[in-house]
């Protein structure tokens, strides 16, 4: 069933717009008319077909991207009807109604409308590959194949929620110093390329010889100015070159094998991505995805190549009858609480109760790392701003005293 683009106005005579799933422009005006609302223009299916067309639109990639806050919400609701007793078409014919992101309303809608087909709903979701990751299909075909897939779906929600509270922490930790960043070097730039020039040039005309920081000031200040558009040229072909370099596998290996040995940055991206692995994994196997299908969806939701080859290493080796904590103990990327955790959980039974155990540990450390790092990084990029405006007006003000000591 299409899902409809509208304008209309209401009973109050105030125009309104939105999104409504109906058979045809004819069934779409009787059902917003029961709803009081009068239709006054439809986008129909030949508009329609259009929209869904221009993928490449900035506005479809900016806009109507689907967030990980809008996959938990709607996750949430459909976990909450489902357990309700509410039959899956149904469950699906409300989330339509329900969703307000205009892109996944529509994905909803297909899905529902291949539900009603016959598909199962972990096949209708794969479908849309861009929506809903592999995991989260396997846990959905896990829930429908043990007849839990309520319980499933509560479970992938806390998982999707916890997830996209981790990324807005790190996101809103990096958001400042970048903030910072950007307009520092901007105001740097002009300073270097437009006032120190000015500044700079009573003292072309004088006899004195000038201090070495104001020859370096005034020299630095000179290149900028002459040559500020091949700089930003420069550091654009360079930024393009690194992005493809770091699309092909060899440098996306080197870097993210990089990534790892920063000092500070790298302990907080490995935290990240065991903690990711750990709840990951322990979100599988409770909803009854098999141990090799659970590593095989692990590896690519880690973030990192080099940790996603030790749990593909790890894979094999279960595959050959081996634990899952030795090949982590032998790859020297996991720290000793994580395999040493694992290997009690497989002696035990108890693996997921373990593996959420060290999630929950490293995800506390990730927010502890990150207010420290929020409360360092403030303090220091003010200091080094500090810095460079201190050697800037030192720079200036000793020549104009030692012009000042020669006139009087």
């Amino acid at each position: 069933m299409p899902v409809f683009e509208y304008k209309a106005l209401s009973a109050a005579g105030k125009p309104v717009q939105g999104l409504k799933e109906a058979e045809s422009p004819k069934t779409l005006r009787a059902a917003l008319k029961r709803d009081g609302v009068f239709l006054t223009e439809v986008l129909g299916e030949k508009q329609q077909q259009a929209q869904q067309a221009r993928e490449v639109n900035v506005r479809r990639w900016v806009v109507g991207r689907v967030s990980a806050d809008d996959l938990a919400i709607m996750t949430r609701q459909l976990a909450v009807l489902v357990h309700a007793g509410i039959p899956l078409v149904e469950a699906l014919n409300a989330l339509v109604e329900q969703v307000e992101h205009d892109r996944l309303k529509r994905v909803i809608s297909d899905v529902k409308q291949r539900v009603n087909e016959g598909a199962s709903l972990a096949d209708a979701l794969a479908v849309h590959r861009k929506v809903f990751t592999s995991l989260y299909v396997n846990m959905i075909r896990a829930g429908e194949s043990s007849g839990a897939l309520d319980v499933v779906l509560v479970r992938l929600a806390d998982f999707t929620e916890g997830q996209a509270r981790l990324r807005s922490k790190v996101m809103g930790a990096l958001t400042y110093p970048a903030a910072m960043a950007v307009v520092g070097g901007a105001i740097m730039l002009i300073l270097f390329a437009v006032v120190i020039p000015k500044i700079t040039k009573i003292f072309e005309d004088t006899q004195v010889t000038l201090p070495w920081t104001t020859r370096l000031l005034m020299g630095f200040s000179t290149f900028v100015s002459n040559w500020w558009w091949a700089l930003l040229l420069l550091a654009g072909a360079a930024f393009w070159g690194f992005l493809r370099w770091k699309e092909t596998p060899a440098g996306r290996a080197r870097w993210d094998r990089f990534k790892l040995t920063v000092p500070i940055f790298g302990r907080l991206i490995r935290t990240i991505a065991i903690g990711r692995f750990s709840r990951t994994l322990a979100t599988l196997l409770k909803s009854g995805v098999p141990l090799l299908a659970a590593m095989d969806i692990v590896k690519n939701v880690v973030g990192n190549v080099r940790l996603a080859e030790v749990i593909e290493q790890a894979r094999q080796a279960i595959q050959e009858g081996e634990s899952i904590a030795a090949p982590l103990k032998r790859s020297g990327e996991f720290p000793p609480l994580v395999h040493h955790m694992v290997a009690i959980g497989e002696r035990s039974g108890s693996l997921e109760e373990m593996l959420g155990n060290v999630a929950d540990a490293y995800e506390d450390q990730v927010d502890t790392t990150v207010g420290a790092l929020t409360s360092l990084m403030e303090p220091l990029m003010i200091v080094m701003m500090g810095l460079v405006v201190t050697f800037i007006v030192f720079s200036v003000l000793m020549p104009i005293l030692q012009i000042n000591t020669l006139a009087g």
